[in-house]
């Protein structure tokens, strides 16, 4: 499995940021290396929620994608996480 401690993951969603491919793209089409495709397109966000609303969310989807991950588990770590991503560490 990748090391998680030497991998990008998305500012916004806490996706992990394998490849470039993933890179959200700013105003001027160039990558943009903090948000992925999904959080960030164009210079702007895709979406405009609010921290609690992407961390559900995301809650929804680590558990739907991990089964060997119930959803209290996945609380906690989104829990822990998002308040220190760009986006919500105002």
């Amino acid at each position: 499995m990748d090391n998680f401690e030497n991998m990008d993951f998305c500012q916004s969603c806490a996706m992990p940021m394998t490849s470039e491919e993933i890179y959200g793209t700013n105003a001027d089409g160039s990558k943009n290396k903090d948000y992925c495709i999904y959080c960030f397109k164009d210079g702007e966000f895709t979406s405009d929620m609010s921290m609690e609303e992407m961390m559900n969310f995301c809650i929804e989807k680590m558990v739907e994608l991990h089964p060997e991950i119930d959803r209290a588990e996945a609380t906690a770590m989104m829990s822990e996480t998002f308040p220190k991503l760009k986006r919500w560490n105002k």
